[in-house]
């Protein structure tokens, strides 16, 4: 029996030793040539476990914000690969938002963090920020900055703005909550790590931090 064409297109992809730039963008280019972002969506439910994994690799290079309730559903999959799958779609989507130079720009930003070239990070998203006021996860990245340099309160206001524009982010929920960790503030911290659970109920880590949260509280209690 032979295979879908989307199929075809994504195995093809990932059996490749080096995924290029130019394999991306011909596979983009198959992709968009056959096939409807509400399309790849609905495949998401298709019987096949093959197939499912194919939307959603499929979406992770050409999904939209438009994808993103039918993506986070998929997180609480039985199914780890598409889970995995789900999630670096979610993280695409979220970084292309706004505009294709805008991406290219955060992902600049976020390698100088990682270099830890904070003030220039710090320096360019604040400038990415006054151009682009409505992306949402350039709010998450700066956040992340100055969670690492504990300014929570600063991180704060920017997970909640990222929150805003993007009620789906289960990073800057989760954010939120280490913030309210580092300012001793439980309570709330246990609040808002449940929220991200609801987002996404394998987020590395959280899980842990809520059960331990959980406990400390109890002990407060007796």
């Amino acid at each position: 029996m032979r295979l879908p064409l989307l199929v075809q297109y994504c195995e093809a992809l990932a059996s490749r030793r080096r995924v290029t730039t130019k394999a991306i963008a011909r596979f983009v280019e198959q992709v968009r040539s056959k096939y409807s972002e509400s399309t790849l969506i609905r495949l998401l439910s298709n019987e096949s476990d093959r197939v499912r994994h194919a939307a959603l690799l499929a979406l992770r290079f050409v999904g939209t914000m438009s994808s993103t309730p039918d993506l986070i559903a998929r997180l609480a999959s039985e199914d780890p690969e598409a889970r995995g799958l789900a999630e670096a779609a979610l993280w695409s989507i979220w970084f292309r938002e706004d505009s294709e130079e805008a991406a290219i720009e955060l992902h600049r930003l976020t390698d100088l963090m990682e270099r830890k070239e904070y003030p220039r990070a710090l320096a360019g998203l604040n400038r990415l920020i006054r151009r682009k006021p409505k992306f949402a996860e350039a709010y998450n990245q700066r956040a992340i900055l100055y969670w690492r340099q504990r300014e929570y309160e600063s991180s704060i206001a920017d997970c909640e703005r990222a929150l805003q524009l993007n009620p789906h982010h289960f990073g800057a929920q989760a954010g939120l909550g280490q913030c309210l960790l580092g300012l001793h503030r439980p309570v709330e911290a246990l609040e808002a790590f449940r929220k991200a659970l609801r987002l996404n109920p394998h987020l590395e880590g959280v899980q842990e931090n809520v059960q331990a949260l959980e406990e400390l509280l109890r002990n407060d209690d007796r």
